[in-house]
């Protein structure tokens, strides 16, 4: 039997086919548990057209949205997923702001999952399949100290030589260097030129993606800049 839910949208990030939506189910009492709606697809990606309101708009991060799911998917440490019901349009009920964002930040008290492995370019950014396969869950929402963003040439890793963007942070003393996905960020950045830009206060949603030639990497998925 479907379902509905409404979430606070963390997450809007591009994947090669379409996007990767998540966000914190709104409950009575605030944000409950992480919710990452997903499509019937092996690929789960979401499309332009299955996530797009009835006016034709697409969700932007900080929507707070009511979907209607067909079942939940948990997908090893991606236990988080609920396929969705292409055939019903989402629908944007509010809009969150920064207060709400703090309200919904997660405590992590140690590392992110675990620190393992990094890429060529990262730093604590990969974990094998077999560590990543020991998790419950693949998303979190911190608020991190000392956040450059890093713009450089970067190959090997994921495909041809190119141009990428990168958040460095510290979180509980321990630095790392990860991949960012939210498009909006990654635009901002890409037409400015190479190097390091301070960033004087953010909000991280972070996200373990799919695996990947036997690794699970970490990504920023949004970067919630304060007011």
């Amino acid at each position: 039997m479907s379902y509905n839910k409404t979430i606070l949208c963390l997450a809007n990030s591009r994947r090669p086919t379409g996007r990767c939506i998540a966000g914190k189910e709104v409950v009575s009492d605030g944000y409950g548990n992480w919710l990452r709606p997903v499509s019937a697809r092996d690929s789960e990606e979401i499309s332009e057209e299955e996530r797009r309101y009835e006016d034709g708009t697409d969700p932007k991060v900080l929507d707070i949205i009511r979907i209607l799911f067909l079942e939940p998917r948990p997908t090893i440490y991606q236990t988080e997923n609920h396929v969705i019901d292409d055939q019903d349009y989402w629908e944007k009920v509010d809009q969150a702001g920064w207060n709400d964002v703090i309200e919904a930040l997660d405590l992590v008290p140690g590392p992110l999952w675990q620190n393992v492995g990094s890429t060529r370019h990262g730093l604590n950014d990969k974990i094998p399949e077999n560590i990543a396969g020991q998790f419950s869950s693949s998303l979190c929402l911190i608020r991190p100290d000392d956040i450059e963003v890093h713009v450089e040439r970067e190959d090997g890793d994921f495909g041809p030589p190119r141009r990428r963007v990168r958040a460095s942070f510290i979180l509980n003393g321990i630095r790392y260097k990860l991949v960012v996905t939210d498009p909006v960020v990654e635009r901002r950045y890409l037409a400015q030129p190479n190097g390091s830009h301070p960033i004087e206060d953010a909000i991280l949603c972070i996200s373990l993606s799919g695996l990947f030639h036997g690794y699970a990497f970490k990504l920023v998925a949004t970067m919630i800049t304060s007011p």
